[in-house]
């Protein structure tokens, strides 16, 4: 039989299937119940696809359809299993993990962000991770207090619970 009429793997295909693993931050994996939550979802999701690529009959198309998912199945096990779940704060005095902190720019622009886990962070919705720059800068102050310096300055204008 002609070798163009049967199906090895190529090196191009075995590329496509391992996936290198997903970086995991060296910080601690502090998360809120919501984030906890949403980490198991997509574990969830990431297993569910995983097993539906396997009864694609297609050795090459099924291990192409599968790496991504066996990736992430990775990453959010890690991620779930590291989880460590920060309660909500108990006050308003000073902005914590959980804390929605509204700010003053130098430029006169308020906003205003949750601090949440890496995770769960994304700036368009209004949370961003405790890693963060802005973040680091805020964690520990007071409303009134002004971190930065320059066009970086930041008036603390608000504090509420998660």
């Amino acid at each position: 039989m002609s070798v163009a009429f049967t199906k090895e793997d190529s090196a191009e295909t075995a590329s496509e299937t391992v996936l290198p693993d997903r970086p995991i931050s060296e910080h601690p994996n502090l998360v809120t119940a919501a984030g906890l939550a949403a980490l198991e979802a997509q574990l969830a999701e990431a297993r569910a696809a995983y097993e539906a690529a396997q009864s694609i009959d297609d050795v090459n198309e099924r291990r192409r359809t599968e790496a991504i998912p066996l990736r992430d199945a990775r990453y959010y096990a890690a991620r779930v299993r590291t989880a460590q779940v920060m309660p909500e704060p108990d006050s308003t005095d000073v902005v914590a993990f959980g804390s929605t902190v509204t700010f003053r720019r130098a430029d006169g622009r308020i906003q205003t962000y949750r601090i949440v886990g890496e995770d769960e962070a994304d700036p368009k919705a209004g949370t961003i991770s405790f890693v963060a720059p802005v973040a680091r800068l805020l964690m520990g102050k007071e409303v009134g207090d002004v971190v930065g310096k320059g066009a970086q300055e930041l008036e603390v204008v608000g504090i509420r619970g998660g």
